[in-house]
């Protein structure tokens, strides 16, 4: 795992804060990269995610949590929920002992440095299928690019199972680390 996983999670959060706030407001229902996601649902899955991390981090489990983060947590203001979600997935990521803490996810339990491994992965690429959607500039910020890798590799086969990230595609010869990235996880530049 990449040496402060707990600083790219913060930075991806980042990252990704800025292509959310730069969605038009008559784009929420543009298609994405995501199959059978508009933008509004793609960012609305982003958040709940960020709003899954501090519960998860501090030990409840899927049951625990329950139907918390179902159905539209967007409400009228997706950069606000997005802002508010992006603050507690980053404070509890720097929590003390978060990157051992045991998480019971879907694929776990896991440690916590995995779990949050994963956190940056989706809102990476997530942060990606938004700018592509809506006409932004999609390059990725490099540092996050090769903390990905760092991620990535070591676990690849079991990244290319679970399809969370969707179907593993070709690059080109003399690909970027960031085309070749895309294309790992299922997306064409």
């Amino acid at each position: 795992m990449i040496t402060d996983l707990p600083e790219a999670h913060a930075r991806a959060l980042a990252e990704t804060r800025r292509v959310v706030a730069g969605v038009g407001p008559d784009q929420w229902n543009q298609p994405t990269p995501c199959e059978d996601w508009d933008l509004h649902s793609l960012v609305n899955h982003l958040v709940a995610g960020n709003f899954w991390v501090a519960p998860l981090l501090g030990g409840q489990t899927i049951e625990d949590v329950g139907a918390r983060y179902d159905g539209d947590i967007l409400g009228s203001d997706p950069v606000a929920a997005y802002d508010r979600s992006a603050s507690e997935a980053r404070v509890a990521g720097l929590a003390p002992g978060a990157m051992s803490a045991p998480c019971a996810v879907s694929y776990g339990p896991v440690p916590g440095e995995v779990y949050v491994g994963h956190r940056v992965l989706d809102v990476v690429i997530h942060g990606w299928d938004i700018a592509k959607a809506s006409g932004q500039d999609t390059a990725l910020n490099p540092e996050l690019v090769d903390q990905c890798w760092e991620i990535i590799e070591p676990q690849m086969a079991m990244l290319e199972a679970s399809g969370m990230f969707g179907n593993r595609l070709d690059a080109d010869a003399g690909a970027s680390g960031e085309a070749r990235l895309l294309a790992t996880l299922g997306r064409r530049p």
